[in-house]
């Protein structure tokens, strides 16, 4: 049986199709891809501040998801990019008291409690790779999922 390809575009992400041509999901049978989503508004104005960036980011792969009728129960895989200390500006790490683990990559710590409240029963697996930049100054995290639904 042949695979239907289906472009899931939700609303407020239409400019990225039509502006910068890509998908922001494909659902090619039961499996959607997500492109990596980054913390940007419906706008593409940057999200000012570290953890409201990080949540921007998970609400736009939400999007995603709701538009292809799916959840963050469905995702199986994420893959993560951060941007380390590179390009960071005012953003950078601040020295840790020492009661919590060190991370290479810059304010790891608050981006799993911050994916902790999207991803709250089916974990998926998850590859975070430090970069040196994103597409767009002042974007410190890209998440691309991939979903599996009818789970």
């Amino acid at each position: 049986m042949a695979k239907t390809r289906e472009v899931i575009i939700p609303k407020g992400m239409e400019i990225l199709y039509e502006k910068y041509h890509y998908c922001p999901g494909i659902k090619v049978g039961n499996t959607l891809y997500i492109s990596g989503q980054v913390g940007r508004d419906e706008n593409l104005q940057v999200v000012e501040g570290v953890e409201a960036q990080f949540v921007q980011t998970f609400e736009n792969v939400k999007k995603v998801l709701t538009a292809a009728g799916a959840t963050f129960d469905d995702v199986v895989e994420m893959i993560t990019y951060h941007v380390t200390g590179v390009n960071l500006g005012s953003l950078e790490v601040q020295p840790s008291n020492g009661s919590e683990q060190q991370f290479t990559i810059p304010h790891l710590s608050l981006f799993i409690k911050v994916k902790d409240r999207y991803f709250t029963n089916n974990f998926p697996t998850w590859t975070g790779v430090g970069i040196t930049a994103l597409s767009t100054p002042g974007l410190i995290v890209e998440i691309k999922c991939t979903a599996i639904l009818g789970n």
